[in-house]
């Protein structure tokens, strides 16, 4: 018999079973006893029973949720880990703030709804829960809020790809009630020659052509991560996120992209909890944050940024709990077309700076300053500073945080921090353009996305186009993509090809983050010379041209599922106009233009290979229907009850 597991120590039976309650009495009054919610009384009676003095009863409550993971001991070492450095710490600044909340002698109570790890996922089963969750936990997140009913407001912390994202949706719903989101920071920077987190995931197909030894992946993977707590050192969609949730005006002027772990992360926490205070004392609720002219801010410094194509998903959905419009494809296409990218940060450059430089330079109120001159920016948008969005731009231009932050990057790391956050005219001297293009064609007759800003330079025409006719290469799961781009499987993947990946939209695969796929091509010698179409999507790191979000999916009938080996596929995307096609123009014959290949569409039947994929749990095929029901991708995946009541009934 195993004694380690079943016997039981002695001092264990050591042990009461009665004991007195806490000292003292509850402040109840007449009026209390006699028209409050049994809930609300019974929640005193909780909340001494936890330890809180019950003299400072009364006060005004407060929730705080975060995605916080893992188990650290007191000097910060691990006891259990989490799924990923972004969640690791974020328990620190959930401290920061109740701490805070109490010296304004108000009461906290804190709960967390942990997140998964996108990079940890790659190439896995666990990938198909990726998406799904976001709506999962939002919907957690709204529940354990309205399951605190005598909240004053509610802090939201997180920092990463889904938990971030999903935390904005539930803040969002909040529309009666101050909320203030606490961005959970990034990951310090490597020092020189270390790989960030966005290349070290490249390490097996770089080994698999003999770009790097065995050694080096090992030492490049051990050094990556350059400290315990934050999200990853490039723009992908943990840092967009970020700086998104700034830009609606949901957090503090510049908190996004804060240091974790740092002074100046900790203190972000103290100052919203304070602004979270005074917003429910002057009676500022979300509704008056989250406006209209909140997302188009949003829509405008997104694409100053140039951050991830994911947050098409992210920004409708949280319109919609906000009770706000969802942005169009035209709507992001205004954006992206008449604001011009300012931010030289990881995986774009053209130098790739890291995060934490991006922070440094003066991070999401820098951009503003820039759009602001260009007019591009709806000044009187309230934030939960309690100031208009144009006052707060005044305080940051004079700000000795400004000053000092700028100073402290270009003394201490030698970094410009005009060359990290740019002027218009310094960006298009150093060819910087503008964030995505939405392509047309017979292959994506409802749409579909490239990050047009990160195609190699040296794959585009002198007149700023990226052209490319190539023959397909169809694959249905990434696994198969991913040995023929490594050259272990039965087809290997070579300059010029043009890769589809179908069947992995959110009916194939809860639309998986081909990012395995996409930051391989962009990190191997000839990766440029290869395009990527997929239903599936991917986050901040792509080259070549990577085409995703194809609509409709293969497995909704959507051309891209007819597809054949040889098919002839012509992309065409200017960069400049930020317009694109991707068509089928020929077969293993020859090409013969756009017009055959559209009939040739039209009289073909989908693969006979095409399924979802046998892994995909029950969950997801239930979010997958309720979210195609509900608008689909580009309507943020999101569950709209009055559609999926009006279809389930018929109508």
């Amino acid at each position: 018999m195993p004694s380690d597991v079943l016997d039981t120590p002695a001092s264990a039976y050591e042990l009461v079973t009665a004991k007195p309650g806490p000292v003292g009495a509850l402040p109840l009054t007449d009026d209390l006893l006699r028209h409050a919610p049994s809930g609300d009384l019974f929640g005193w009676t909780q909340n001494v029973g936890m330890g809180w003095n019950p003299a400072l009863l009364g006060g005004k409550e407060f929730t705080i949720l975060s995605t916080h993971g893992g188990l650290r001991a007191e000097d910060g070492t691990p006891i259990a880990l989490g799924f990923h450095s972004g969640h690791w710490e974020v328990g620190l600044l959930v401290k920061a703030a109740a701490e805070e909340l109490k010296k304004l002698r108000c009461i906290p109570f804190a709960g967390a709804v942990t997140d998964p790890c996108d990079g940890r996922t790659q190439g896995t089963a666990g990938m198909y829960d990726s998406l799904p969750y976001r709506n999962d936990s939002s919907q957690v997140m709204r529940r354990l809020m309205r399951s605190h009913p005598t909240r004053a407001g509610v802090m939201g912390v997180a920092t990463c790809d889904k938990g971030l994202p999903a935390m904005m949706m539930a803040l969002a719903s909040q529309h009666d009630h101050p909320t203030i989101l606490v961005p959970g920071g990034v990951m310090l920077a490597g020092e020189a020659g270390e790989e960030d987190t966005g290349k070290v995931q490249t390490i097996g197909a770089r080994y698999a052509h003999g770009e790097i030894t065995l050694e080096q992946a090992a030492e490049a993977g051990c050094h990556a991560c350059a400290s315990p707590g934050g999200g990853c050192q490039f723009l992908g969609t943990a840092a967009t996120s970020q700086v998104v949730g700034e830009a609606l005006g949901l957090s503090l002027p510049h908190s996004a992209l804060a240091p974790s772990g740092q002074p100046i992360w900790l203190d972000m926490a103290r100052r919203s909890a304070r602004a979270l205070f005074n917003m429910a004392n002057s009676g500022v609720t979300t509704k008056h944050i989250l406006t209209p002219a909140a997302f188009r801010n949003a829509l405008a410094v997104f694409a100053a940024f140039g951050g991830s194509t994911n947050l098409l998903l992210h920004i409708p959905a949280v319109a919609f709990h906000a009770g706000v419009k969802r942005p169009t494809i035209d709507d992001w296409t205004h954006f992206n077309r008449s604001v011009p990218r300012l931010v030289d940060a990881l995986p774009n450059g053209p130098i790739g700076h890291p995060t934490i430089r991006v922070f440094l330079a003066g991070g999401v109120p820098e951009v503003m300053l820039h759009l602001r001159e260009l007019g591009l920016l709806e000044l009187d948008a309230l934030t939960v500073s309690g100031e208009k969005l144009g006052t707060v731009l005044d305080w940051w231009a004079k700000s000795e945080r400004r000053t000092r932050l700028r100073e402290l990057l270009k003394s201490r790391d030698g970094i410009d921090p005009d060359t990290v956050i740019m002027s218009p005219t310094l960006a298009k001297a150093r060819g910087l353009t503008s964030t995505i293009t939405f392509p047309r064609g017979n292959l994506a007759p409802d749409g579909c996305v490239i990050k047009s800003t990160a195609i190699d330079p040296s794959v585009v025409d002198a007149d700023g186009v990226y052209r490319k006719v190539g023959p397909a290469k169809v694959f249905t799961t990434e696994k198969a993509v991913i040995a023929a781009i490594k050259g272990d499987g039965p087809r290997t993947v070579v300059p010029g090809d043009i890769v589809v990946l179908c069947c992995r939209g959110p009916l194939g695969s809860g639309m998986e983050e081909t990012y395995q796929v996409t930051s391989a091509l962009k990190h191997l010698k000839w990766g440029k010379q290869v395009a990527v179409i997929t239903d599936a999507r991917f986050s901040g790191v792509s080259t070549g041209a990577c085409i995703g979000h194809v609509s409709p999916e293969a497995l909704a009938g959507g051309p891209i599922g007819k597809l054949r080996d040889g098919d002839r596929v012509q992309i065409i995307i200017d960069r400049t106009k930020l317009e694109g096609t991707i068509d089928l123009i020929g077969d293993a014959g020859g090409d013969h233009g756009v017009a055959w290949g559209t009939a040739e569409l039209l009289t073909r039947l989908p693969r006979p290979d095409l399924s979802a994929d046998p892994a995909l749990p029950a969950d997801t095929r239930l979010w997958a229907a309720l979210q195609h029901a509900s608008g689909g991708v580009w309507g943020g995946c999101v569950y709209d009850p009055d559609l999926i009541a009006a279809k389930l009934a018929g109508r």
